[in-house]
């Protein structure tokens, strides 16, 4: 997937200087090539292809948290050693 981003954005960039070098071409219309060819199509399909991979890591994650809820070593419940218990009130 990468190599094919990287070929990609080699092109954009021959686009974009040979729009800079040409004689009837810009540094604006190089930067505009480069944005709208290249990196900003480019930013969206990476992003839209790298969409199964961010939910795998996601679930990875919840389910690494369900089975160690509390990673932290502490009871349920006891934030603070020196915590108080709350009190029930009487209906």
């Amino acid at each position: 997937m990468y190599l094919v981003a990287i070929g990609w954005l080699y092109i954009t960039v021959m686009m974009a200087l040979a729009e800079a070098f040409s004689p009837h071409g810009s540094l604006l219309g190089a930067a505009i090539t480069l944005v709208f060819y290249g990196i900003l199509p480019l930013s969206i399909v990476l992003y839209i292809l790298g969409t199964p991979a961010r939910k795998r890591a996601l679930r990875a994650r919840s389910q690494q948290q369900s089975r160690h809820p509390d990673a932290g070593g502490h009871a349920p419940g006891a934030a603070e050693p020196d915590a108080v218990a709350p009190v029930r009130e009487e209906p």
